[in-house]
């Protein structure tokens, strides 16, 4: 069957691609690359991966491209689902005879329901979905493919789990297909040099993260590495397909989860003479730091979470604020510089926790920080605490137009403070005159960066507006 791998149109600049592990509406445009995706179309010939939300694509244009195509393969997300149902029922009044799936974390942990959520759907994909979508591709009869969930005379049929895929060497290189099917010029991340490329070298996370999407509902808690060898060839490869390329990113849930393989792989592609960056936990050594930064790496993304050291325990996060804020340092001394996650809303937050983070971001100053809504994702162990504590409220995940919501409260701060303290976060943290000194030297020295920054300052002012008139129309659901 001629397989098209979708992820489908959504809310504008809706970030909830098969390569977002929190779907939103984001602060600045923001485009992952659809990278799960891309394994499974490098092993079946004539397939396509269409990325809508990158291409701008509205709804009767993805039809309207999807035509011809005799197995779809949507990736969807929880805030996301109800959108890409009605794209998949579309395209079945267009193609009928299309068989049309559905894989991603959320009919991983909910195949049942997903099915039944619409007649278009025909199956999903339980966690990974490399192999089972290139034996469906290949005709192998639905009931004899591992980790698929199928309807069939208004019966729902649930097959064996299929094992999580151990030899990750043996996957296709899915920036062959970012070279095939993709246009690099369209995926952007305000932290990172654009045009990148972005790069999985292993899966799963070994961290029990309460909050975490992928490790929880999608791949595991055990990290699964390809070799370094093999790391390297794909990045060597990609440069000189891609020589606009001015950053390339390692994705991984934790780049940094084996320090010694990090420090490998980057001794490895160090004669490549590229600039990159990765992910990393607090914990990584500064010896493994200074490794990679001299092999050319010039930015970690870190999860930081919170400033409050029992939010830290509550969360199972496994780190310190000792151990963050020795790691801040060593990053700063070594010249790499810091992308800061926090998310507000972890159990239990209150006021004062909230200014514990804000005066903790200030204090170990990353370069850039991004402050996200705590959202209990079905099939993590925050949803199952969220339920079983009374956390919830009846908000949705996101609103209308895909703008995160908040979810839960707690007996001493409401949603709707939670909600409100992201832009009181943003505000202390980037209108610090420190910080402003530092923009400012930067427009100065460097034209594009200026270019860059205003640009991104603009869209933040509306993201900030917005969020505004979000609040006042949700001021009882949020």
């Amino acid at each position: 069957m001629r397989l098209l791998l979708l992820n489908p149109p959504s809310y504008s600049d809706f970030d909830g691609g098969a390569g977002s592990r929190y779907q939103a509406t984001r602060e600045v445009t923001s485009f992952w690359y659809p990278t799960w995706l891309c394994f499974p179309a490098g092993m079946v010939e004539d397939s396509l991966v269409l990325d809508a939300p990158a291409e701008g694509l509205s709804v009767m244009a993805t039809v309207e491209r999807a035509k011809g195509f005799e197995l779809i393969v949507v990736y969807t997300s929880t805030p996301s689902l109800k959108y890409d149902l009605k794209t998949c029922e579309q395209i079945k009044r267009q193609n009928p005879k299309a068989l049309i799936g559905m894989v991603g974390p959320h009919p991983s942990v909910l195949p049942e329901p997903t099915l039944l959520a619409s007649e278009a759907i025909d199956f999903v994909v339980r966690r990974e979905f490399d192999y089972a979508v290139r034996d469906l591709a290949q005709g192998v009869p639905m009931e004899r493919i591992e980790g698929l969930s199928f309807k069939r005379d208004g019966q729902v049929y649930h097959n064996p789990d299929r094992p999580p895929v151990e030899d990750l060497d043996s996957l296709p290189f899915v920036t062959r297909i970012y070279k095939r099917d993709l246009d690099i010029q369209r995926y952007q991340i305000p932290y990172l040099l654009r045009p990148y490329v972005s790069i999985y070298s292993g899966r799963g996370c070994p961290s029990r993260c309460i909050y975490c999407l992928w490790p929880q509902t999608f791949t595991g808690h055990r990290y699964r590495a390809r070799s370094a060898g093999n790391v390297a060839e794909e990045v060597r490869e990609a440069a000189a397909a891609f020589p606009e390329a001015r950053e390339f990113f390692f994705d991984d849930d934790t780049f940094t989860a084996d320090p010694a393989r990090a420090e490998e792989i980057a001794t490895l592609i160090k004669p490549l003479g590229l600039t990159w960056s990765c992910t990393a936990r607090v914990t990584t050594p500064k010896q493994t730091l200074k490794v990679m930064h001299e092999a050319g790496l010039r930015l970690v993304v870190t999860g930081f979470e919170t400033g409050n050291p029992e939010i830290l325990r509550n969360i199972k996060k496994g780190a310190t604020l000792e151990q963050a804020h020795s790691f801040a340092r060593a990053c700063k001394e070594l010249g790499i510089k810091i992308h800061g996650a926090f998310i507000l809303g972890l159990p239990e937050e209150s006021r004062s926790s909230i200014e514990d983070s804000i005066k903790f971001a200030c204090r170990i100053d990353p370069d850039t920080i991004q402050v996200s809504l705590a959202t209990p994702y079905p099939g993590t162990e925050f949803y199952k605490m969220a339920q079983e504590k009374g956390y919830f409220t009846d908000s949705p995940l996101v609103s209308e137009n895909g703008w995160q919501l908040c979810a839960v409260n707690y007996p001493e701060l409401s949603n709707v403070e939670i909600f409100q303290a992201v832009e009181r976060f943003y505000k202390r943290f980037y209108y610090r005159p420190r910080f402003m000194l530092r923009a400012i030297k930067k427009m100065l020295l460097d034209r594009e960066e200026r270019r860059r920054m205003l640009r991104e300052g603009k869209q933040f002012k509306n993201f900030l507006l917005k969020r505004k008139e979000v609040l006042r129309g949700k001021a009882q659901a949020c």
